[in-house]
Parts: C-alpha cells; sequence; structure tokens
C-alpha cells in the first residue's frame, strides 16, 4: 500500500515514480491490454444468447491476480451481416509485495472490477442467419470490424499504489477477418487501445499512457462434434506511461502465445481451458495466465 503522504518533492517523489513504474510493468491492465481472444469475428445464429462464468488467474513477479468473470453475450442483426455484444463483469483479488527503493510494498485488495463492454460486427461473409439457415452455412472469407470499451467503475481507493479498478476508461476499435480451409479456421486481426488520464492516482497525482497497439492471429481445429482448439500469438507495442506528465518507463513490446480448448457437453452447455504466457517482454511485464469456464447458451430456436 502506498498513502498519499507520498508527493513528487525530493527522495519520496523519486521512489513513487520507481514503484509505479514498476506497477505498470508488471500488471498492465493484465487480461484487457493483452487478452488473446479467438473467434471474435465468427459466425453464429441470430437471436442465440451465451451466458458465462469462469475464473482466471494471472502470475505476474510476485503478484497474483484473480478474477471470477461473468459474462452475457447476444448474436443479433447487423444490417445482414451478423454482430454480437457482449458484456464481462469481472471480481478481483490481488495480492504479492516487492521490494523497490529500500521500501517493501504489500498489495492486497479484492472488489469489482472494471465491467467491460464489446460488440463485434461483421462487414462481409457472416450473413445473419436463423438456427435453420446456420446448419446450411459454410464459412469462406469473413470481414469484421470491433469496439471494446472498459467502464471505471471498479473498486478504486486513491490511497492505493494499486487496485483492481483501474479509474480510467479505454477505448479499443479493432479490425480482423477470418478465413475457412477445411476443418481450420484462420485468423487476424488488429487493435489499438487508447486510455483516458487517472486524475486521482495516489493523493491527486495524475497517470497517463500512450496507446497501445497491437495484433493477434489464431489458428483454429473443429472437430465433427463441435469441439474446437486453438493455437494463438498476439504482439503489441507502445503503452508508455507518465506521471505528472513525466516519463516513468519506456515503450512495451510484447510477444505472447496460447492455447483454448471449447468442448461441448450437450447442445446448451460448453466448458473452455484456456492458458498463455509472455514469450518476449521488452520492459519485463511478462505475466502467465491460466482460467477456465463454464458456457450456457440459450434462445434462437435452441
Amino acid at each position: 500500500m502506498l498513502n498519499s503522504a507520498f508527493s513528487l518533492q525530493g527522495r519520496s517523489g523519486w521512489i513513487l515514480s520507481c514503484l509505479v513504474a514498476a506497477f505498470i510493468s508488471l500488471l498492465p491492465g493484465l487480461p484487457q491490454a493483452q487478452e488473446i481472444e479467438a473467434r471474435t469475428y465468427s459466425n453464429a445464429p441470430v437471436g442465440i444468447n451465451f451466458i458465462s462464468a469462469g475464473v482466471a488467474q494471472a502470475k505476474a513477479g510476485n503478484y497474483t491476480l484473480t478474477s471470477e468473470v461473468m459474462g452475457l453475450t447476444h448474436i443479433f442483426d447487423a444490417g445482414g451481416q451478423s454482430g454480437k455484444i457482449t458484456l464481462v463483469l469481472p471480481y478481483g483479488q490481488l495480492s504479492g509485495s516487492s521490494s523497490i527503493g529500500g521500501r517493501t510494498v504489500n498489495a492486497s485488495t479484492e472488489g469489482l472490477s472494471d465491467p467491460l463492454i464489446k460488440a463485434a460486427i461483421n462487414l462481409y461473409g457472416a450473413p445473419a442467419l436463423t438456427l435453420d439457415q446456420f446448419k446450411g452455412y459454410q464459412q469462406d472469407l469473413i470481414v469484421g470490424v470491433s469496439l471494446a470499451a472498459s467502464v471505471p467503475w471498479g473498486k478504486y481507493n486513491d490511497n492505493q499504489l494499486i487496485n483492481v479498478g483501474a479509474n480510467r476508461w479505454f477505448i479499443q476499435p479493432g479490425l480482423g477477418v477470418s478465413k475457412a480451409l477445411g476443418p481450420w479456421r484462420l485468423e487476424l486481426a488488429g487493435a489499438g487501445i487508447f486510455y483516458t488520464s487517472n486524475t486521482d492516482f495516489t493523493g491527486g497525482n495524475s497517470l497517463s499512457q500512450n496507446p497501445v497497439y497491437s495484433t493477434q492471429t489464431h489458428a483454429i481445429y473443429y472437430f465433427q462434434n463441435t469441439a474446437w482448439i486453438s493455437v494463438d500469438a498476439t504482439y503489441f507495442t507502445g503503452g508508455q506511461s507518465y506521471l505528472n506528465g513525466n516519463p516513468i518507463n519506456g515503450n512495451q513490446e510484447n510477444w505472447r502465445f496460447g492455447s483454448t480448448m471449447s468442448y461441448p457437453v450437450n447442445k446448451h452447455n460448453s466448458i473452455r481451458l484456456s492458458a498463455s504466457t509472455g514469450a518476449y517482454s521488452r520492459t519485463n511485464n511478462s505475466y502467465d495466465l491460466y482460467g477456465i469456464s463454464w458456457q450456457y447458451r440459450f434462445g434462437g430456436g435452441l
């Protein structure tokens, strides 16, 4: 913990800058900033809904963030092509400690994390179909766009250096393509994450961050029972941070690799397992992420 007694004067200000740089390097928005998500631009029958619940754990250095996550997705008709909108509600527990500048800093907090709203609209190759029509659909090439936003409603205490809520918005526009080759789906997507400033950081300081730009690829194999497994990779760069206008770290440059598997239990339920790890990090902000979730689908004639 760090209280607002720290100012930007003298040694205390230097220690604050070191601590902020270290925490930003270790915990750069974890799942949101470095998310690897397959099938963003896949097609699905209009009217179908998905409810999911799961748990994910990220470990970076001596810090562990555990998140319980619930999500709701709805598939809709977007001008003749399929679209989907998703609401994600995470609850997080963060713990760990580090020694920086001769000080031991312990982090222990939990509460509602910032909700996430995501929308994806296909522009080509994914017509809006009913469940019966979808049975005859064969994918070729899909082109789509997406937009995600993190809403700063999570638990935040300006007397703490690190929180489960960020006290700032981010907006993430994206563009992607998906190509079918037999049982395979090959995906390529790019996105940018744009942040507002946190003007109430550790006692009234201002924390800002440059945009993060990313690209990700997925190779997805579909089994006959509709189970699928993907091999995933993402690269992102940018994201230099500033404390009261002063740079406190350099640009990030990271590679992450991961895999996801989804297995259908029946026509309504499925189980999903995912894992990813940092393969290269220019600013020492790699982390390992593991997750498991259950998904229930309903509506649209099911």
